[in-house]
């Protein structure tokens, strides 16, 4: 089934106007056309645009990027919808949606409780019938994907789908939570019953995002050209835009990447995401004034504690180490808020507790975040953290998990060859340590302003295979 998941796109895409042709260039090609594919304003008469809310409520409920302000309005339409009819299940379920959007595109968890509280009061005021219930269930699901439960909105979508299996929109929610636990083959699955229910830019992106964990960029770089091209709403053609740019990204095309953030950010300028990617791009072009600018702009808006770690991380490489201290504080900060409003930040703070705290801490934390659930991402951060804690046999079963394209879905990520080149050598499998060092620098040269640096010169130490060396323990 998975096979036939992966080959429907090329029968099923929609022919769209206006766009570039693709299918004949393959790689870096196929993802610079992405800003050439944006419709051009036409010149007939256009039917006026709905109302902000209205245009945020038909995002909410597509599963879909929507504006900030357009989503200010609506929350403030339901919060006022609910005050004056308490029993409204349909309007309770909307709130919920919107608070859960809010929440991720400002990185603010506190809209998480309101979202869990909304959601749940849907659920006790809701008349019989599946669709208010549905629609409730499906926020708690996406709720938990946000909060990085992904046990917990494996259930909400599954309780969901159950009451109504042709709702398309359960289905990614389910993509998302299975991705997050590692199930590849039930990703695949859901991508197959996904594909036969619904097309349209959503569906391309989200296939494009399983093509990417299986190491297809070719074809998740013509996914989402796709759905660039025929996304209407700006907000969700920037979300679209950001994601090709992070796959220009992490096949170390810096050029391309920057292209597509610049433009994502241009369309909708709340597109956090894509600052923080211009700040990446940036500083491999070694722009770096201006990268430690995007990246300041991104996190004054979107305060992730992801981007403080990659803010920090460059200034430690320019040898300004009070000045990462201070985005340290920060992440540890976020961390923290995260946990109040309910969301899993562990992956992150047990990434900076192995490069820059305290590796054994960073061991106990990723290690109860692997048994709560147990994806590609917590493998290899797992693994680093045993190697910095000296323990480079288990780190390697689980370096080596990371990087199985058996078990881990074929995703090539030059962090993740980086890390199980560096624990080869220490456990002196020079050979191996050679290959994944320099996977990780053909695959981006500029994965990371601090291990790209160490990949090259713990290369230079290894120098070139002896053919009469020793045989690999």
């Amino acid at each position: 089934m998975e096979n036939q998941a992966e080959e429907r796109p090329s029968r099923t895409r929609p022919r769209i106007g206006r766009r570039v042709l693709i299918a004949s260039v393959a790689g870096c090609a196929v993802l610079g056309g992405v800003l050439w594919l944006l419709p051009r304003e036409g010149t007939a008469t256009r039917a006026p645009a709905p109302a902000p809310g209205a245009q945020a409520q038909a995002a909410v409920t597509g599963r879909v990027p929507a504006a900030l302000p357009d989503l200010a309005v609506l929350i403030g339409e339901r919060e006022s919808r609910v005050r004056e009819h308490p029993k409204d299940a349909r309007s309770w379920a909307l709130l919920g949606a919107a608070y859960v959007e809010q929440g991720r595109r400002t990185a603010d968890p506190a809209y998480y409780p309101k979202a869990e509280k909304a959601l749940r009061t849907s659920l006790k005021v809701r008349a019989k019938g599946n669709d208010e219930e549905v629609a409730a269930l499906g926020g708690l699901a996406d709720l938990a994907n946000a909060r990085r439960d992904f046990r917990a909105a494996r259930t909400w979508a599954e309780a969901a789908r159950r009451l109504e299996p042709k709702r398309w929109t359960t289905y990614p929610l389910l993509i998302d939570a299975y991705t997050g636990l590692g199930d590849h083959k039930a990703v695949g699955k859901v991508l197959d019953q996904l594909m036969k229910l619904h097309s349209g830019p959503a569906v391309m992106a989200r296939a494009a995002a399983v093509y990417r964990d299986r190491g297809r960029r070719e074809d998740a770089a013509a996914q989402l050209a796709d759905a660039v091209a025929g996304a209407e709403a700006p907000a969700e053609r920037a979300a679209y835009l950001e994601r090709a740019g992070q796959l220009a990204w992490e096949r170390g095309d810096r050029e391309v990447a920057l292209r597509h953030f610049q433009e994502a950010v241009r369309i909708d300028p709340d597109q956090r995401a894509a600052q923080a990617g211009q700040g990446r791009a940036l500083a491999a072009l070694g722009r770096t004034t201006e990268a430690l600018n995007a990246y300041r702009a991104a996190l004054a808006k979107q305060p992730c504690p992801q981007y403080a770690l990659e803010l920090g991380e460059l200034y430690e490489s320019l040898g300004l180490g009070q000045a990462a201290r201070v985005q340290y504080d920060l992440l540890r900060e976020r961390v923290r808020k995260a946990a109040a409003g309910g969301a899993d930040e562990e992956l992150v703070l047990g990434q900076f507790e192995a490069d820059h705290g305290d590796p054994r801490e960073a061991v106990r934390r990723l290690r109860a975040e692997w048994a709560r659930q147990p994806g590609i991402a917590v493998a290899d951060a797992l693994g680093w953290a045993l190697h910095r804690a000296g323990r480079p046999e288990e780190a390697l079963r689980f370096a080596t998990r990371a990087t199985d394209e058996t078990k881990g879905g074929g995703v090539r990520s030059a962090l993740y060859a980086y890390h199980r080149g560096m624990i080869e050598r220490e456990l002196e499998r020079y050979g191996s340590a050679r290959r994944h060092l320099e996977e990780a620098l053909r695959i981006n040269p500029y994965f990371s302003p601090l291990g790209a640096r160490m990949a090259r010169a713990v290369l230079t130490e290894l120098g070139e295979p002896s053919l009469a060396g020793a045989p690999e323990r």
